[in-house]
């Protein structure tokens, strides 16, 4: 397989499905910049964002040769990413409940430099935005982040998560109006 851009994902995808290994590597590495922010975003912490990601290549891998050719590759990778995340949040729901861990999301740290003041609260505010997205709940959660942070328009994220497009433009408004009343009280 020779490197380069112009080689498109259904391509890769057709030699991967052949054995070429260094085609699903090269797709992987055009897709997980993205697919990271995505997971972070979901799960607001980098370290699992990591471990969501590379869990879904792995089933990606795993999964290839069921994958059908005429369908798009990033809203794919996009739902078994989102799949991982979900695990993830069930299995950190449970830990927090039997206590196996703490829960040390909201510690901040105050910039070293003195004249910082202002950069120090974007970040706190920043801080608080990220821990209320994370509160919300999955299926308002989802929408929002593939719609505002993914780039994915309506009609992409209502195919990803299976739902129609009224449902998610519903759920990414719910969203907003919940953080809006949330930093109303702040």
């Amino acid at each position: 397989m020779s490197e380069g851009e112009d080689i498109s994902d259904a391509q890769l995808i057709a030699a991967a499905k052949s054995g070429e290994r260094r085609a699903f590597d090269e797709l992987v590495a055009r897709h997980v910049p993205r697919l990271l922010i995505l997971a972070t975003r979901m799960l607001s912490n980098e370290a699992d964002a990591q471990d969501a990601v590379q869990n879904a290549m792995a089933s990606a891998w795993l999964a290839l040769h069921r994958f059908d050719e005429a369908r798009s590759v990033a809203p794919w990778l996009t739902t078994i990413t989102l799949n991982k995340c979900r695990d993830a949040m069930r299995a950190r729901r449970l830990r927090n409940i039997f206590g196996f861990e703490a829960d040390d999301r909201g510690v901040t740290v105050a910039d070293p430099h003195p004249g910082q003041d202002s950069q120090m609260a974007d970040r706190q505010a920043l801080a608080l935005v990220r821990e209320e997205i994370t509160r919300l709940p999955s299926n308002l959660k989802e929408p929002f982040v593939l719609v505002t942070f993914d780039g994915r328009s309506q009609a992409e994220a209502a195919q990803i998560l299976g739902i129609t497009e009224k449902a998610v433009e519903t759920r990414i408004y719910r969203a907003r109006a919940r953080l809006k009343e949330r930093f109303a009280k702040s």
